[in-house]
Parts: C-alpha cells; sequence; structure tokens
C-alpha cells in the first residue's frame, strides 16, 4: 500500500489572487511527475465552491486574498475537508497572520519567493504528514506562541504534561529544530512510519493536533528547550 501512495503524484490546488504568480507556480509544478495539479482559483470563495470537484491532496494557499481571507479559507478548509494538508504563501511581515493561520490548522508555510526545489520538497512532506517551517521564522514563531496566555486574563491552571518517553521527547526537541520527517528518521535510524507512530503518541499525550501546537506544548510545559 505504501508503494502505491508513492508512485501516485500528489493532487494540488493552488491558490493565488494575482495571475502572474499562479502562472509562475504553475509553470514550476507541472514540471515535476509527482505532482499533479487538480485546479486552481484566484479567490478563496471560488477556491471552496471547487473544493468538492477537485479533491486535492495538498492545498497551496496565498495568505494575502482579497475579501475571504487564507485565514478563514484555512478554517473552512480544515473544518470540511480535514484531510486536506494546507501549506500557506507568506511574506516576512505577515508574522501574525502565520500564526493565525497555523492556529486554524495550516501544515506549514513558505516565504514567497522559495525556489522551486523547496516548494516541492515541502508539498510531499505536508503530503507526508509533517510540518513545514522556515528556520528564518521559526524561532519568532515559537516566541510568538510562547508569549500566550492572554495577559489580561488570569492564567489557566496548567494541567500535569502526560509524560512523554525519552525517544518521544527526543523526537520532539529534533522538530523544534524545524528537522523534518524524513531527517528525523535518519538522525534517530527510524523508519518514517515510526517517526509517524511516534508524533501520533505526542499528540495524544500533549493533546494537539500538528507539530507546531506539539512544539509550543513541549515549550510551554518545559518538555524540551528551543
Amino acid at each position: 500500500m505504501t508503494e502505491a501512495i508513492a508512485s501516485s503524484p500528489i493532487r494540488v490546488f493552488v491558490v493565488e489572487d494575482q495571475t502572474r504568480i499562479l502562472k509562475n507556480q504553475l509553470r514550476l509544478l507541472e514540471s515535476h511527475q509527482d505532482i499533479l495539479i487538480v485546479g486552481t482559483a484566484l479567490s478563496g470563495e471560488a477556491a471552496l465552491e471547487e473544493m468538492p470537484r477537485v479533491n486535492p491532496d495538498v492545498f497551496l494557499l496565498d495568505l494575502g486574498l482579497p475579501r475571504m481571507s487564507g485565514i478563514d479559507v484555512t478554517r473552512q478548509v480544515k473544518a470540511r475537508w480535514p484531510q486536506v494538508e494546507i501549506l500557506i504563501f507568506t511574506i516576512f511581515d505577515e508574522e501574525d497572520k502565520v500564526l493565525e493561520a497555523v492556529k486554524a490548522g495550516a501544515s506549514g508555510y513558505l516565504l514567497k519567493g522559495t525556489p522551486a526545489d523547496k516548494i516541492i520538497e515541502a508539498i510531499k512532506e505536508v503530503h507526508a504528514g509533517g510540518t513545514v517551517i522556515q528556520p528564518s521564522l521559526a524561532r519568532r514563531l515559537l516566541r510568538h506562541f510562547r508569549g500566550e496566555p492572554d495577559p489580561a486574563s488570569s492564567p489557566p491552571e496548567i494541567p500535569e504534561p502526560k509524560p512523554l518517553s525519552n525517544r518521544e521527547t527526543e523526537l520532539l526537541q529534533l522538530i523544534a529544530k524545524g528537522v523534518s520527517n524524513s531527517e528525523a528518521a535518519r538522525l534517530l535510524n527510524l523508519s518514517k512510519g515510526t517517526i509517524r507512530t511516534h508524533l501520533e503518541h505526542i499528540y495524544r499525550k500533549l493533546e494537539v493536533t500538528n507539530r507546531v501546537e506539539a512544539v509550543t506544548e513541549g515549550i510551554r510545559k518545559g518538555l524540551i528547550s528551543v
């Protein structure tokens, strides 16, 4: 079954409101046999209408859309099609929006202008269950998460963290450094399937749904450091 998945192209839906940028993205992606472009849209509203027909694996989404924002699109896609992975395109001065998109369910983000090979690598990573965090923004992202909760309210009681195994803690520490599933498997001398199993256990124990939330909880509860 793994071989069948690996041999099938990843179905990608691209949402970008600037036609020139959209054409450039398509030209970069269509040259790779591992990627199948199943649809495009110039707005979030149009994308949501197309979703049931095109059935993508990965949603490549511009964060700065007109009218309906990329954050709102992310929320609706994850609510209606939770199996679809969302990869955000952003720029440096959208840090707050990136945080909101991640909290809404995005699996990662790329800076606009990222080379084609890095985009393909990122699509494959999120399709495999990973998360893509650019190193240049990772520390600011984590610091921002670490700066919550709201100072205007009384701090909630933090429950005792569910114990992670030594291996799970080691993996979580690697994730905090921006290491991909593939790299973690190599560094820990484990299979990718075992890495995914460990991640599932980490998510369950920390009561989170993705890698960014897991790192955030790990830092907040003192399980790992950055």
